[in-house]
């Protein structure tokens, strides 16, 4: 399906079922966050080249001024590559720190710019994948990690293929309802986190559902499995979203490549999923992200807490 069709269907359906489509939150308490909303609205419209560049400097003031966050990369860097020595780790960290800055940019321009210059050179692999998983009117749930690129691939991803997307609400109402309007640009529809029914009736229709399980929950049903060697507090939830939709499970990785340009692929549907084993689904789902993790390492999100909860209550930061 083409570029323009997907959000032409989609977006109308969207903007009548979500905050999107109310009034903007304008009072005083709100102009502060407007004013930054409407400074990443026009880095948005920068030359990507320039983006790029900018997007370094960005990421060199990120690692300088973001202490505490600096320290959660590191430590999760020397957990999770043991292999390395403190040199190399150091080179990743600050590599991290870079997409993290080119990252904002493009999050903005996913939200508010146009993404013309990206879709050249576009590599796109594994369609045929989702085509598969949709036989016979059958939902497909769309899993990646939280790395960098998410926002922009997700974007470009919407091009081929009708993405719906799981969000934690903002908890500034501007924020939330500039990033929804920007978002009806281009997903399918966009279900907050705790709606759990209407992510599962959207799958059951044969929708997709894109989201990224990967961090650290703070509700929901979670159990520990591995992510790179380390215990990960985890949500079960993909299990469950499969078992309640009768959906597939299909991985969707995202890599912004040395060139500027962008790989996206999708993996063939798993295997016999759901289990009746939810934590041995659950670790299948985040072992694929660690794989995907170690494709691209610096442009996953270290800056995250993911090993904060331990199964004997200690924590590594």
């Amino acid at each position: 399906m083409g570029n323009h069709s997907h959000r032409a269907r989609y977006t109308s359906r969207m903007a009548s079922t979500d905050s999107s489509a109310s009034r903007p939150p304008l009072g005083p308490r709100h102009w502060p966050t407007w004013l930054g909303i409407g400074a990443m609205a026009m880095a948005a419209r920068l030359p990507w080249s320039l983006q790029r560049g900018l997007g370094r400097a960005l990421g060199a003031l990120l690692r300088m001024s973001l202490g505490n966050r600096r320290r959660v990369a590191a430590r999760n860097l020397e957990l999770c590559f043991p292999g390395l020595d403190a040199a190399a780790r150091e080179a990743l960290l600050r590599e991290h720190f870079v997409a993290l800055g080119t990252g904002l940019f493009e999050f903005a321009r996913a939200w508010w710019g146009s993404v013309d210059p990206m879709r050249k050179g576009l590599v796109v692999e594994g369609l045929e994948h989702i085509e598969a998983a949709r036989a016979g009117g059958r939902g497909v749930i769309v899993v990646s990690g939280h790395f960098s690129t998410l926002e922009m691939c997700g974007r470009l991803m919407c091009d081929h293929v009708p993405l719906a997307g799981m969000y934690r609400k903002h908890a500034e109402p501007a924020m939330e309802w500039a990033v929804l309007r920007g978002r009806a640009r281009y997903a399918a529809a966009m279900f907050p986190k705790q709606d759990v029914r209407g992510a599962a009736r959207h799958l059951k229709k044969g929708g997709l559902l894109w989201y990224a399980p990967d961090q650290d929950p703070s509700r929901g049903d979670a159990v520990f499995v591995p992510f790179f060697g380390q215990p990960a507090h985890s949500l079960t939830s993909t299990h469950q979203l499969a078992r309640m939709s009768g959906a597939a499970v299909v991985l969707f990785q995202h890599v912004r490549r040395d060139d500027g340009g962008y790989t996206l692929r999708l993996w063939p549907a798993f295997d016999g999923f759901p289990s009746d084993d939810a934590t041995a689904d659950t670790a299948r789902v985040m072992a694929g992200i660690e794989t995907m993790a170690r494709a691209a390492p610096s442009q996953y999100l270290w800056i995250h807490r993911r090993f904060k909860r331990r199964p004997d209550g200690s924590s590594p930061y």
